[in-house]
């Protein structure tokens, strides 16, 4: 089974195949660079890149990383953008659409909710056997398409979304909306 992980940005998208069959095994990786165009331009740019991708290694399903939201909220809604021209990409081609968070991510790679970009390369290199760690979007691409690999095989729990607020101690507790 060939899985397509997206690592989605507005000036440069990650991707990474591999193939789920035993093992997880490398098939491609790379950058989808976006310069110098308008919004439009570059959403086009991505759903393009990423219907070559589908054409070339036609994958069984689709996984991308959630958006969060940072300090700038203008990077976050770009990031959004590129995400849904993504998804719509793999929507229209009939793929199933998984997204991770990506400390998720991290975790299920490295052991590490928090790890640094390159601890992910370095897992990625050793995970996949590759002679040489691919570039930071590339390799965040490639654990997010194991990331949902092991989310397949069931080695990896994604916790239920937690339903309230957090109480003083900073302890979950449930509540019931008014509404």
């Amino acid at each position: 089974m060939i899985l397509l992980g997206i690592d989605p940005g507005s000036r440069v998208t990650g991707y990474g195949v591999i193939d789920v069959a035993a093992k997880p095994r490398y098939v491609a990786s790379g950058c989808i660079r976006i310069d110098g165009e308008d919004l439009a331009q570059k959403l086009a740019r991505i759903y393009a890149g990423i219907s070559e991708l589908i054409g070339e290694y036609r994958p069984s399903e689709f996984a991308i990383e959630r958006v969060f939201m940072d300090k700038n909220a203008d990077s976050a809604l770009k990031l959004g953008q590129a995400r849904g021209s993504a998804i719509v990409c793999a929507a229209n081609h009939g793929l199933p659409v998984h997204e991770y968070a990506a400390r998720q991510v991290k975790q299920a790679i490295t052991g590490n909710g928090g790890a640094e970009k390159a601890q992910i390369q370095h897992m990625v290199t050793a995970l996949l056997s590759l002679d040489a760690p691919p570039p930071t979007d590339a390799a965040d691409a490639l654990a997010i398409a194991l990331t949902h690999g092991y989310a397949r095989q069931g080695l990896l729990t994604v916790a239920p979304k937690r339903r309230g607020k957090p109480s003083r101690g900073g302890r979950w507790r449930d509540f019931k909306p008014d509404c």
